[in-house]
């Protein structure tokens, strides 16, 4: 799945225009995947891709998925800022690197929080960068 690492970081796939059909599959198969662990309503995934985070538990918990099958978190929600930078393209790093930074070290109450924290907060910082399969 470290392909998908690489379209999740970058927004500007977020409208899937230049996205190949393998790698559609990528992304298509990570959202599968943590759909079916957590059971998240597809409608609250749309409005976070949008920036409108509802306080869903669902949701948090989709989102430290994703990056679980992406292994940039650890068991508790801890981001690895520099993982998820060195996954993207050498153009890209110094747009989405320091948001990326800067977000990491956020926290919630949980370890699906602390990611979903993470998340609110770069689309916030970086939402050119921003992407939420």
């Amino acid at each position: 799945m470290n392909y998908a690492i690489f379209f999740f970081l970058v927004a500007i796939l977020s409208n899937a225009s230049g996205m190949d059909d393998d790698m559609q599959e990528l992304i298509n198969n990570l959202h599968n995947t943590c759909v079916g662990e957590v059971g998240v309503d597809e409608a609250l995934i749309t409005k976070a891709q949008n920036g409108d985070f509802a306080e869903d538990e669902k949701l948090m918990c989709y989102s430290k998925c994703l990056l679980d099958q992406m292994a940039i978190v650890d068991e508790n929600g801890i981001v690895d800022p520099e993982a998820a930078v060195a996954v993207l393209p050498a153009d890209m790093q110094a747009e989405a690197g320091p948001a990326v930074r800067k977000c990491s070290k956020l926290r919630g109450s949980s370890p699906c929080s602390n990611v979903f924290e993470v998340m609110k907060c770069w689309y916030t910082e970086s939402p050119a960068t921003y992407f939420l399969p």
